[in-house]
């Protein structure tokens, strides 16, 4: 339930992303925004448990990574390929957090996890030959979304492997990754622009607010689940993504048959692979 909380409002937040960019169409900045909003989302989830800084520290360093690199990379991707195509994309995180699952944490191989591998495969082929792509819908967006979604694959097997020997609560765990990632994403806005976003962050509250919320019922489900449990089911934001845009951007998203079928086909290949783990 955990895994799937966050799936419906991560894909609440690929939306409300698109939203925001429309208002405010600074990237890098919005980024900053929108992990900002979702630190301060976190906050009363951590003063309502315990509060353990001693060993925070290696998810300072796993939030360098994600959300730093990944929200970054995201908030691009949503720029440039819209929020459903963003959203199928990162949706085969499956196929690659549970490789590396199996491969370094030990999590057993079967059939259906490979057939679920290949029908997750099957999906992003469908996108990527999507030939009636709207104009918007840029190769270099496509190309961050899978960026973001190797870097999440990382992410999650990463987080899975601290909470199993961890004093440190799960919702005070996301409040670190998030303030490092925050960190990172301003550092990057300092070296390349040598100033901070002033302007901008009305915009991305409502993005933010979600992305805290998925990250927390995220962490709350790795502290609870393995990789090749808890991502399959994360990864039904595509059909939240995909549902959301056809319903709140029809006109210009253009969501058809086909993106629907790479979405599906997306989600029943991770289902698969959560199923026959």
């Amino acid at each position: 339930m955990l895994a799937l909380a966050s799936a419906a409002l991560f894909g609440s937040m690929t939306v409300a992303l698109r939203f925001a960019l429309a208002r405010q169409p600074d990237a890098e900045a919005g980024a900053v925004h929108t992990i900002l909003a979702a630190l301060l989302v976190t906050v009363p989830f951590v003063l309502a448990g315990d509060i353990d800084l001693g060993g925070i520290w290696p998810f300072l360093l796993a939030g360098m990574l994600g959300p730093g690199c990944s929200q970054l990379l995201f908030t691009l991707a949503v720029r440039d390929a819209g929020p459903s195509r963003t959203s199928v994309t990162v949706g085969t995180a499956p196929l690659f957090s549970v490789a590396i699952a199996l491969v370094f944490l030990d999590e057993p191989a079967k059939a259906g996890v490979i057939v679920g591998a290949i029908l997750i495969v099957t999906g992003g082929v469908l996108l990527v030959r999507e030939p009636d792509r709207p104009e918007h819908v840029k190769w270099i967006g496509l190309g961050y979304a899978l960026a973001a979604t190797l870097i999440f694959a990382v992410r999650d097997n990463l987080v899975r492997h601290l909470s199993l020997g961890t004093d440190v609560e799960p919702a005070l765990a996301a409040a670190a990754t998030l303030f490092a990632g925050g960190v990172t994403v301003a550092a990057w806005l300092l070296v390349s622009r040598r100033r901070l976003p002033t302007r901008g962050f009305p915009a991305f509250v409502l993005p933010g607010v979600c992305f805290g919320l998925s990250y927390v019922c995220l962490f709350e489900a790795y502290y609870r689940g393995r990789v090749s449990v808890v991502s399959p089911l994360v990864a039904t934001e595509s059909l939240w993504g995909v549902a959301l845009s056809a319903l709140l951007l029809r006109r210009h998203e253009l969501v058809g048959p086909r993106l629907f079928g790479g979405a599906a086909l997306v989600v029943l290949g991770g289902v698969l692979i959560g199923t026959f783990r």
